[in-house]
Formats: structure tokens, C-alpha cells, sequence
């Protein structure tokens, strides 16, 4: 989406829409790009209703607020209802495992000395989703899981952990050999996936002797295909180009009724 074109049309868009009194108007761009924080980390935009007040070639201008506005990409977009329409919109969020987003608070509870209780919820910026495995004895397999839970995804904004949770990995498991057998039992995750692009087993095996990483893919039990030699800096690369459809990048879009919910 040409944000250029986009920020010069806007004044004219939103104007009919705006209270006689506003001398400004806000709006945020849903355009696959990461939205990022004061920080400088990326942050993940949280679901929003409103009304679409007018469309271009390429957005949804979408009214939130008095003064509040949001453009949708058509070419992400899930729906592209008529303007007029209340809309609910989910953008992408970056998930954990049990599907939460990665960014939900994590609750703990506290006991004072007089044995009185509260409740902590403690949100850390950045933090990368963790594969759900135990504990690795194997130094090479514990590499791997580091590798894959903070080594980025090719996009940038995502870890490659994140693009496994995005392509409904599940059904994890490992083989953590020890030290002696790490030859003929070469440390290696696996796990199921299911996308547009590839269903099946996925298998990241170590190869010792060359000291790169092996990706198999199975279905069925066959083996559908086999990249070797694949450096840690392509792994990313390489679960993408076999796994990944891309559908992750969709914008939900469902359209409310007069009272806010969705209509079936």
C-alpha cells in the first residue's frame, strides 16, 4: 500500500467525518508493517471496531473514534464489505503455543509475611516464545531450541518460533542423545504442521560431522523432501520457503451488526 498516496487522500476522506470543533485527526496504517513501540520494539496491535467510511483502490478507511481513524490494506484484508459496514478488525499478533498472544501478562501470586495474597501481572517486552520441550541435557540440541526461539524469521518480525506457531506446529518432540551417541543419534526436534503450502512432519536434525542442520519433510511417513547443509543463519530461511503460506499475514475482518456483534 503507497502510504504517500494514502496520507495525501486522507484529509479529504475523513473530513464529512470529522466534529465541526476538531482541528486534527489521528490514524493508524494496517499494512502488514510492524507497528513499533517508543521502545524501538515491535508491539502487537490489538483487535478494533468501527465504521468503514470510504474505500480507495488500495485501503479501508475505517472511523474508531471522534477523531480516530484506521487504513486497512484490501490486499490483506479477510472481507471487503461496503462502505457504511461496522466492522470488528483482528490484525496479525504474534502468538505463543497455547495460542495466547505472545504479549499476554503473566499472572503470579504473591504472600506477605501476615500471610495476606496479591496478585502480580508482569508483561516483558521482547520476550520470545518458548518451544514447548523439556529441558535439553544435549549442549547442540539446547543450541538449536535457543536458536529457533530467538533467531529472527526472514520477515523481521517475527522469531522462527514464531513462524512454527503460525503454521499450527504441534505435537513437538526431541531426541536428546547423549554425548557419546550424538553420531549415530544425531540431536533433532520434529513436530507437525499444517499450512497452504505443506501438512505433515517437519524434522531439524544436527549433523555433527559437518556441524550445519538437516530439515526434513514427511508426509505420511515418506519423506517429501531433505535440506542439508543448512547454516543456522538459514534455518529461518529455509522452515519459510518449506512451511510458511503466508496466510499468517491476513487481516480479520467481520462485519457487526447495529448492537456490535458479529453477524452470521
Amino acid at each position: 500500500m503507497d502510504r504517500d498516496l494514502l496520507r495525501a487522500l486522507l484529509p479529504a476522506l475523513v473530513s464529512a467525518h470529522l466534529p465541526r470543533n476538531a482541528r486534527n485527526f489521528h490514524y493508524q496504517v494496517y499494512d502488514g508493517t510492524p507497528h513499533v513501540s517508543a521502545f524501538g520494539l515491535p508491539v502487537d496491535p490489538r483487535s478494533f471496531q468501527g465504521k468503514i467510511i470510504a474505500k480507495t483502490d488500495e485501503a479501508l478507511v475505517i472511523k474508531t473514534g471522534r477523531i480516530s481513524f484506521a487504513a486497512v490494506d484490501r490486499a490483506l484484508a479477510s472481507d471487503d464489505p461496503a462502505e457504511g459496514a461496522r466492522v470488528e478488525v483482528t490484525p496479525y499478533a504474534r502468538r505463543r503455543f497455547d495460542g495466547l498472544r505472545a504479549d499476554t501478562p503473566k499472572e503470579e501470586t504473591q504472600r506477605m509475611a501476615d500471610g495476606r495474597s496479591y496478585t502480580v501481572h508482569t508483561v516483558t517486552l521482547g520476550k520470545n516464545v518458548t518451544l514447548p520441550l523439556p529441558a535439553p541435557r544435549c549442549p547442540e540440541l539446547a543450541e538449536l531450541i535457543a536458536q529457533i526461539e530467538n533467531l529472527p524469521a526472514p520477515d523481521g518480525f517475527r522469531r522462527i518460533a514464531n513462524l512454527l506457531v503460525d503454521a499450527q506446529a504441534r505435537n513437538f518432540y526431541c531426541v536428546d542423545p547423549a554425548q557419546d551417541h550424538i553420531i549415530d543419534t544425531p540431536p533433532a526436534i520434529g513436530f507437525d504442521v499444517d499450512t497452504g503450502k505443506f501438512s505433515g512432519r517437519v524434522g531439524v536434525l544436527y549433523d555433527r560431522t559437518l556441524d550445519l542442520y538437516v530439515v526434513e519433510l514427511r508426509h505420511g511417513g515418506d519423506l517429501v523432501a531433505r535440506e542439508e547443509q543448512v547454516d543456522f543463519s538459514a534455518l529461518g530461511g529455509t522452515l519459510e520457503r518449506l512451511i510458511d503460506d503466508g496466510a499468517w499475514r491476513r487481516i480479520r475482518i467481520i462485519l457487526l451488526d447495529h448492537a456490535g456483534k458479529a453477524r452470521h
